[in-house]
């Protein structure tokens, strides 16, 4: 049987690809356009989206666990919600969901909200479900690199309660593994939630002297105001949509995303290895750089 793999192209999927065709799994994925998938030999490319319902009955047929993953769009909760009753109509039962930290208590920033909806989905539903909480990911430091070494200032308005930043890397292998032992398992599994965090809890300052001590001169923390971040993004993305960031990022600021007791070890236990650090993401950029 196979895996159906959503979001393939984007940075949790590329590696989840990569992850699972190392073990061994026969993988298929569902993505907009077959001609930009880039997927590794052997994997099976079905063409469509999530709101397509014949093209999804198609990708499902074959199937017995799906990778579900949505992106930030006005329409998340419809797509997540849509493709769920395709899969239990197609029967299938197994499923790893990528979810957020703390989604079920960020219930005014829309996509935690949309997130915990899914999550009571999977639950009231009866699927053998494995919910994943990533916190914020330190890939999305990539974005901002051009000022952090350019303008000497760290501008992610993420406070000082502190964030464990978890590398995507990380993220994409603890689900091909969920994948794997639900794949492969001989009946249903009861539904685990497991959330995904890296090993250091950081806040705006702890980031600022990672950079600074990395670049050797001084960078700074651009601050915790909220309103400036959001006028910043809706330079280039909707206003929707920056509004959104701005409400999570006052998540950030007034309550962080800080590991609850037991996570981290659990994680090394699931990896058999140390999680990846936001220093050693940070100096692999500043020596590219």
């Amino acid at each position: 049987m196979t895996i159906l793999v959503t979001g393939a192209t984007g940075r949790v999927g590329r590696h989840l690809v990569d992850q699972l065709v190392q073990r061994g799994a026969k993988v298929r994925v569902l993505t907009r356009d077959a001609s930009k998938a880039n997927v590794p030999v052997g994997v099976e490319v079905a063409q469509g989206e999530m709101l397509d319902i014949d093209a999804l009955r198609s990708a499902f047929k074959g199937v017995r666990t799906l990778f579900l993953l949505n992106a930030v769009t006005g329409d998340e909760f419809t797509q997540s919600i849509i493709t769920l009753n395709v899969a239990r109509e197609a029967g299938i039962e197994r499923v790893v969901y990528l979810s957020v930290f703390g989604a079920d208590r960020a219930v005014n920033v829309p996509h935690f909200a949309v997130k915990f909806g899914a999550e009571r989905m999977l639950a009231q539903m009866g699927f053998s479900a494995t919910i994943l909480r990533p916190t914020y990911f330190i890939d999305n430091e990539l974005m901002i690199k051009d000022v952090i070494l350019g303008h000497g200032v760290y501008p992610m308005p993420i406070g000082g309660k502190g964030l464990a930043m978890v590398d995507a890397r990380d993220i994409a292998e603890v689900a091909a593994i969920e994948l794997i032992r639900r794949d492969r398992a001989a009946g249903a599994l009861p539904i685990e939630t497991i959330n995904l965090v890296g090993p250091d809890t950081l806040t705006g300052i702890d980031v600022a002297k990672i950079w600074s001590d990395l670049l050797g001169r001084p960078i700074v923390y651009g601050g915790d105001d909220p309103s400036g971040f959001e006028q910043n993004m809706a330079s280039f993305m909707p206003k929707w949509m920056a509004y959104e960031m701005r409400l999570m990022a006052e998540r950030y600021v007034t309550i962080g995303m800080v590991p609850e007791a037991g996570d981290v070890e659990r994680l090394t236990g699931i990896l058999r290895r140390p999680l990846r650090s936001y220093r050693d993401f940070a100096a692999a950029i500043t020596t590219a750089a």
